[in-house]
């Protein structure tokens, strides 16, 4: 796959406006201030390994500031997590990065039980891990058929930053956080967890709901987009019971949280009703009981 294109005019341009000196991009990806020099004069480029790194010390999103045509194979996910190849063993709990080597060589594939080890390692999804995994070994994966749904959180993250905004909009995590916490009114995240929650690598129990709703209204979107698809399900399937047992009169046997003692509004009554008779027309009638 072709690598990250590092343009030094636009990396120079980009650190003078932030006013980072070339030894504090150096600092930030182990490099000397004279590596850096040379980057920036064109006598030499940096490891696609660095490019993360630097990315984040601009301040600046990883595919906008080094763009990349294509979709990435496993050495291009390893390079974007900015891990040299010595250091993912410790990942697959193997001695060596020699399973990995092969694979990215397209010469053996991984075995099954190191995929969701270097998916979480790399911050991808096992399905974005296999099929950059095909690309290795030459082949090509339909970008149709490479799409799906979102169903993380971090997913779901990503695919508004990729959908929402032109090149060279994409706002970063630290515009994303300074968002949230106007919204909240306090200092409720930081652009290291904003990352953290776009990658997959934020605590397991999730955000705090006025992070979410914080998103939500940066996004655009409705608060229930970051929900999981099962709690979206259930509350679609209580409000569609709720529903039956108003017009039943066994409101009372339903527990219907957050239900005020105004009801239901008719815009909710109305997209309930079509959920209602949509749902019927599948399966047949609902007895509520």
């Amino acid at each position: 796959m072709p690598a990250r294109h590092f343009d030094r005019t636009v990396v120079r341009a980009v650190r003078r406006a932030a006013e980072i000196p070339q030894a504090g991009v150096g600092a930030a990806v182990s490099a000397a201030e004279s590596t850096v020099a040379g980057w920036e004069a064109g006598s030499s480029v940096p490891d696609q390994e660095k490019l993360p790194g630097i990315a984040r010390v601009l301040g600046k999103p990883l595919d906008e500031l080094f763009p990349r045509e294509g979709s990435p194979d496993l050495t291009d996910l390893r390079c974007d997590a900015g891990l040299y190849r010595y250091e993912v063993a410790k990942f697959i709990d193997t001695k060596s990065d020699g399973p990995v080597a092969a694979a990215e060589s397209g010469v053996r594939r991984l075995k099954p039980k190191y995929v969701p080890k270097l998916a979480a390692a790399y911050g991808v999804s096992e399905k974005a891990l296999e099929q950059a995994q095909e690309r290795s070994f030459g082949n090509v994966v339909e970008e149709a058929e490479a799409e799906e749904h979102p169903r993380a959180l971090g997913e779901k993250i990503s695919f508004l930053l990729e959908h929402s905004y032109p090149a060279g909009a994409v706002p970063g995590d630290g515009e994303i956080a300074e968002a949230v916490n106007q919204h909240a009114g306090s200092e409720v995240v930081t652009a290291t967890e904003v990352e953290a929650l776009r990658t997959g690598a934020g605590d397991a129990d999730g955000p705090d709901p006025v992070v979410l709703e914080g998103l939500a209204e940066f996004f655009g979107v409705e608060r229930m987009y970051f929900e999981p698809d099962e709690a979206v399900a259930r509350q679609v399937y209580q409000g569609i019971r709720v529903l039956l047992a108003s017009r039943s009169g066994t409101i009372g046997r339903v527990r219907a949280r957050g239900l005020g003692p105004e009801g239901l509004s008719p815009e909710v009554l109305s997209l309930l009703t079509d959920l209602q008779a949509e749902f019927e027309k599948q399966v047949g009638p609902i007895d509520d009981k």
